[in-house]
Formats: structure tokens, sequence, C-alpha cells
């Protein structure tokens, strides 16, 4: 597949190079852009000088980061998906790269009071990420080592239910790509990025349909490849680039690597 735009991170230490495959198109766009993006997004809509790519479902945009990472087509990758919403997606890139389904499994840290606000990250292997302005929010360490403890327990708890489904592969020497729905902060992907660097892997990619400028500047650095489908100017949340984007349930979790470890290969 060409790519539209291949840069290095210009505001990095070079560790990683970020490949944008659909940037700021300014409005221009011509039979390439047009062949490429296909049926794959509800509406390509000029925002403020920007083309602001909405994406039918999960399932088009891991079509879309499939075909941007087939370089890794046939080399056995080790897909990594961060649930719950990025496993349908991880579910169709290891049957496009004719590669693994495999879990890394992260929880977010919840401010306190407000439970949906993120404060940061934590991983199955302790690895956390606390945002700066986590104290700002009334989280003391003494809050902090509650809440890690309290998302530990609830990893653990979701490794005991997938166990048996699909026990955990090993990235150690592999080619891995860490996948998820989208950044905003970012904080989620540098914690799954972390844990499993962590696990030694040959290569270690990141693999997002859509992020934010500021979660992009997060994870160049700790991953060998950032593949983006998508940076737009004005981020708020991950949804806004979806007209569908519905909740993904443990039990599709579940059906989702019961099939891929099923998969003839």
């Amino acid at each position: 597949m060409t790519k539209l735009f291949s840069r290095s991170d210009p505001g990095g230490d070079g560790a990683g190079n970020i490949v944008v495959i659909f940037d700021k198109f300014q409005g221009a766009k011509n039979e390439h852009t047009e062949k490429i993006i296909g049926k794959s997004f509800v509406s390509c809509t000029q925002v403020k000088q920007e083309m602001k790519m909405i994406f039918d479902d999960r399932a088009a945009a891991a079509r879309l980061l499939a075909r941007a990472l087939d370089s890794y087509l046939g080399r056995n990758p080790l897909i990594l998906a961060i649930p719950r919403g990025a496993v349908p997606m991880g579910e169709i890139l290891a049957k496009q790269l004719q590669g693994e389904l495999d879990v890394v499994l992260v929880r977010k840290l919840r401010a306190p009071g407000n439970p949906e606000f993120a404060i940061g990250a934590v991983a199955e292997s302790g690895w956390r990420e606390v945002e700066d302005y986590a104290a700002s929010t009334g989280a003391d360490e003494g809050y902090l080592r509650r809440e890690i403890e309290t998302q530990r327990a609830n990893i653990r708890e979701r490794r005991e239910m997938l166990k048996d489904v699909a026990p955990s592969l090993d990235p150690a020497g592999r080619i891995a790509i860490v996948v998820d729905d989208g950044l905003a902060t970012g904080a989620t992907m540098v914690t799954a990025l972390q844990a499993v660097r962590d696990r030694k892997p040959a290569r270690l990619v990141c693999a997002v349909p859509v992020a934010s400028g500021e979660a992009l500047a997060r994870v160049t650095a700790l991953a060998d490849e950032v593949v983006c489908l998508h940076r737009p100017l004005a981020f708020y949340a991950v949804g806004q680039f979806y007209a569908s984007f519905k909740q993904v349930e443990d039990a599709e979790v579940i059906e989702c690597l019961r099939r891929a470890r099923m998969a003839p290969g």
C-alpha cells in the first residue's frame, strides 16, 4: 500500500517512526485518496481546513489498519489488543496479517469521585502511568495505591476469565503489534507498550485508527513504529471518529479470542 504521509517524529527522540496514513488533506481529494478510502468511511468532511475521517465502525477501521500494516503479512505477528474495544479489531488484524491474537490487559486509573475521568493506567505486570494532573483531582498517594490495587484485581479476574479460552502468548522475540481503537491522552497505550517492551519483543508496533497529536508524541518514543490512520487537529473523544461505536462486552471478547485461536494456521 502506498503511504500518503510517512515521516519521522519531528519532536521525538528518534526512537520510533510515525507513519500517518491519512493526515491533513486540507480540503484536497484526488483519485488516489478516494481509491484508498473507498467505503471504509461514512464521510470525509472538511472541518476548519482539515479532512475529518469518520470510520463506519471498528471493523472498518481494522481493515484499513491491516492494509497499512501489510509489511507484516505472513511474518506471524502477535496482535495484542487492548480490551475491550480493540479485541474485535485485533481479530481482523490477526486474520488479515496471518498472525495470532492475544490481549494486553490494562485498566485505567479513575479520578476520585469521577470514575469516567482517567488519571492514568496500570498493566497486568504492575507497570503504571500516572498523569501529571492526578494530584489536582484529589488523588493523593494513598488513593493511588488503593486504586492501582483495585484495578490490578480487576485485571487478575479478567485473566482468570480468559485463561481457558486464550492462554497468554509470549511476545519475546516476536513482532508484537499493540492495537487500540483510538488514543486520546495515550496513557493506556503508553502503559501497554511499556508492559510489552519489558517482555522483549523483536519489534514493537503501535497501531491505531485515530490519535491526538499529544498521544502520538507520547507513544513514539516507546515503539519501534507507530501506525496511525488519522491525526485530527480537533480531538475530544475517540467515539467522535466512528459512526457506530458500540460498547464491546466480555462475551464478545471471549468469542473473538475463541475464533482466533481456532483459526487454521
